[in-house]
């Protein structure tokens, strides 16, 4: 079957513009497009004539776009019309598990913390009512600002139909008594779980512990995993590396059967409860990729690279149906290595700019600096915790939303802007964007400090006002506190102006570059830490 739109540089709505097809199957195409109103890279999918799931897929994608998640792509943009149905996702920027994968199983700690917060999204999904119920490989990334992306949700399902949605409890290998064809389809907890035990699986071994898909899909890309008399073999059967509490908790999800170490794990959230408590995770620490050879990940899958100037990779990875070999990525050690030699030079910065700020006593005006330091900047100033976060545009209703993820003291979470192509000043739209922080009382600042993304440099401006409704009006009443030209990473803003207010805004007028590319920009905000006081009180 052939789609509606089948050619690059078709127009859908008069602003999605198809750049290229990234991957199709029996009746559908995942298309790399430009949101052109917008200046954005988004994933589209089109349908061809007469395919028969148009109506689940629609709905799924529906059912989607209202789980206000950032470990989950948005779904922007539905159109449900007879003659030209198409659904418009975020395009997704970072390595799949199929990538990772390319050069053998990841260590134990780090696939043990990717796929608990796979399972902690998935716990999400489900409070909300939805489940993924086909999940792969190819689908679950790790972005580079540092986190999960799980792609598919629901929508892959609805693309594959019934008789193959769930496979993997009618899988021939899994032999467990009391399990019966179809137990899946009726469960979707169980389903997840699964398939969460089974990415486990492939990623401490390298081995895909299920049924082959027939259609391209990621699994299909792994080798099955091996069997002894007849039986699929544990992870720790296949590598002797893995953990005996792992390869138990494994196998508790993956085949529904009690172990010492517990009952059979039949959600995806006493599977993360089981993960956490027998083996706390490190954070991830996967490298980016290096100029010319980045990976540019849309919906679900590994994508075409992407296609504006220089940045742009020879190795073009499918939409989980490609056969070209993923990009290749260091190392455990030498990843391990990079990560040390990053400690100490940050360390080395921080120690520069205590000194130099030591040697400079009576500095009126303190420019903000680049340090790892936590404390106030005087004696009796108070850590003041925010009440909320949200994003504040004063031009669009755009809210790429998280904005919490900025305050839960995590590191591994972070909000971030819409990103913008051809353009650092939000691609020529707008002048400015921002993150908006309710204090719960008026309140003088005396110290912000942000902690921004690796790249530089994002322009940034700390101001202070009394109303957080996000007009331009509003806009201009606010007072700014310190600026800076160059943040990046943790950047630390001293206060010296005592204006007060209730609502602390920062304010981003210029983005760094997206890891790995030339021409498209975003700005990340891990977290942020307030010191200052009540106007009523000194020091």
């Amino acid at each position: 079957m052939s789609t509606y739109t089948s050619e690059p540089g078709t127009r859908l709505a008069g602003r999605y513009r198809l750049v290229d097809q990234v991957n199709e199957g029996a009746g559908w195409t995942y298309w790399k497009a430009t949101d052109e109103t917008l200046a954005r890279s988004v994933t589209v999918l089109t349908f061809a004539t007469g395919f028969p799931r148009v109506a689940e897929v629609i709905t799924a994608a529906r059912a989607a776009s209202r789980l206000n998640d950032p470990r989950f792509p948005q779904v922007f943009d539905v159109e449900d019309a007879d003659q030209l149905p198409y659904v418009v996702m975020e395009w997704v920027v970072g390595e799949s598990l199929l990538d990772m994968l390319a050069e053998g199983p990841l260590d134990p700690p780090h696939a043990v913390a990717l796929v608990l917060e796979a399972a902690q999204a998935i716990t999400a999904a489900q409070a909300a009512g939805l489940a993924h119920l086909r999940l792969s490989p190819a689908c679950l990334h790790w972005t580079p600002g540092g986190g999960v992306k799980i792609a598919g949700l629901g929508i892959d399902a609805a693309l594959a139909g019934p008789e193959l949605t769930g496979t993997g409890l009618t899988d021939p290998e899994l032999t467990d008594p009391g399990l019966t064809a179809g137990q899946g389809v009726e469960d979707p907890a169980l389903t997840d779980t699964r398939d969460l035990a089974r990415l486990l699986y492939a990623a401490l071994t390298g081995y895909w512990p299920g049924q082959q898909s027939t259609g391209g899909s990621g699994p299909g890309l792994l080798p099955p995993a091996p069997e002894t008399d007849g039986a699929l073999c544990t992870p720790r059967q296949v590598s002797a590396g893995v953990p005996a509490s792992i390869d138990a908790v494994t196998c508790q999800a993956l085949f529904q059967r009690p172990s010492r170490h517990g009952p059979a794990l039949s959600t995806p959230a006493m599977f993360a409860d089981a993960l956490a408590s027998v083996a706390p995770p490190v954070p991830m620490m996967l490298p980016a990729a290096p100029a010319g050879g980045t990976t540019a990940s849309g919906y679900g899958r590994d994508l075409a690279t992407n296609p504006y100037p220089a940045a742009d990779a020879d190795t073009r990875s499918r939409h989980g149906g490609g056969s070209s070999r993923p990009p290749r990525r260091r190392s455990t050690v030498t990843r391990a290595v990079i990560s040390v030699v990053i400690v100490i030079v940050l360390a080395a910065i921080g120690v520069a700019v205590w000194s130099a700020s030591r040697s400079s006593p009576n500095s009126a005006s303190p420019s903000p600096s680049r340090s790892q330091s936590t404390s106030p900047a005087a004696s009796g100033d108070l850590l003041l915790n925010p009440v909320s976060a949200n994003s504040f545009d004063a031009v669009s209703t755009d809210d790429p939303g998280g904005a919490h993820y900025a305050i839960d003291g995590s590191p591994s979470t972070y909000w971030h802007t819409d990103y913008y192509l051809g353009n650092s000043v939000f691609g020529g739209l707008k002048t400015g964007t921002g993150l908006i922080l309710d204090m719960g009382k008026e309140v003088r600042l005396s110290q912000v400090m942000i902690q921004f993304g690796t790249l530089c440099c994002t322009h940034v401006d700390i101001e202070i006002g009394n109303s957080d409704t996000p007009t331009a009006s509003t806009l201009k009443t606010f007072t700014t506190l310190q600026s800076s030209t160059s943040a990046v990473n943790a950047t630390t803003f001293n206060i010296t102006n005592d204006t007060t207010g209730r609502y602390v805004l920062i304010w981003i007028t210029d983005l760094p570059p997206e890891t790995g590319y030339t021409t498209q920009y975003q700005a990340l905000i891990y977290n942020v830490v307030v010191h200052g006081s009540a106007p009523g009180q000194s020091g």
